[in-house]
């Protein structure tokens, strides 16, 4: 085994299958309660990267007001949003390794739940070689995989006579949607940013704001199209992870760009 299945894949393999039986021996329960668990552990390194984003929002507009300012002069704008920061006590930076150590992980947890996703097609021998002794199964043990309508080893999708595509499941749509809901908060900020790049003739502001509002609907698109072909757990879990992360937008900066939306329809007060 290499240092990366050592140090994260195996014990994240156990942890998996250490929920899966305590929770009654079914995988798609167990990634439920160990996605649950892991983002909850997670959420001290995840913390200063929202606060820092809460912070960034809040000075928006004198950031605006300082890049238009030095529309001109990158170097004086550096220096000027340096010192600004500084006067603040703002830190760009703040939660941006912590922020990269999940992402590691989140790497390593896409290993782990393939792993554990091909048992019923690769046996358990594969699956064995990432478990702790005390966690193994007997070579001949079978994996309930049953979860609501779906097999978690399985993806997330349909098949219709005459169609020729097919058509995705109800958690994989749901993924896809609390996914754009999640970037859809963070709207507010990429809005500002548009207004400031249209004053100003850096074509580099223009590219980066464009791709910022790309995302909000591409990586939805993206999770609905590559989900067709992965096992729908994978689908499960990036639901929680979506959902945990609207709650943590929620609780750092309300619901941001979502707010026009819940107004028009009534679904929060003016």
């Amino acid at each position: 085994m290499n240092i990366f299945t050592i140090l994260l894949i195996q014990p994240l393999t156990s942890g998996l299958i250490l929920f899966y039986k305590i929770l009654g021996g079914n995988l798609g329960l167990a990634i439920i309660g160990f996605s649950l668990f892991l983002r909850i552990i997670l959420n001290p390194l995840t913390k200063p990267y929202m606060e820092s984003m809460k912070k960034m929002k809040e000075f928006t507009p004198q950031l605006d007001r300082l890049k238009l300012k030095y529309k001109n002069d990158k170097q004086g704008l550096l220096k000027a949003q340096a010192d600004f920061y500084k006067e603040k006590g703002i830190n760009p930076g703040a939660g941006c390794l912590p922020y990269v150590i999940q992402i590691i992980i989140l790497i390593a947890l896409f290993n782990v739940f393939i792993s554990a996703l091909s048992v019923n097609t690769d046996g358990v021998a594969k699956l064995n070689k990432l478990l702790y002794p005390p966690l193994r199964f007997a070579n001949e043990q079978k994996l309930n995989t049953r979860f609501l309508y779906l097999d978690v080893t399985k993806p997330d999708s349909f098949s219709f006579p005459g169609v020729p595509f097919k058509i995705p499941g109800l958690i994989l749509i749901l993924s896809a949607l609390a996914q754009f809901v999640s970037a859809k908060m963070s709207a507010p900020l990429i809005s500002a940013e548009e207004s400031v790049a249209k004053k100003t003739k850096d074509k580099t502001d223009d590219i980066q704001v464009s791709m910022q509002q790309s995302m909000i609907y591409t990586f939805p698109l993206f999770t609905l199209v590559f989900g067709l072909n992965f096992p729908s757990g994978l689908a499960l879990y990036w639901l929680l992870f979506s959902l945990f992360q609207i709650w943590q937008q929620y609780t750092t900066s309300g619901w941001g760009g979502l707010t026009p939306w819940l107004k028009k329809f009534d679904l929060i007060k003016s």
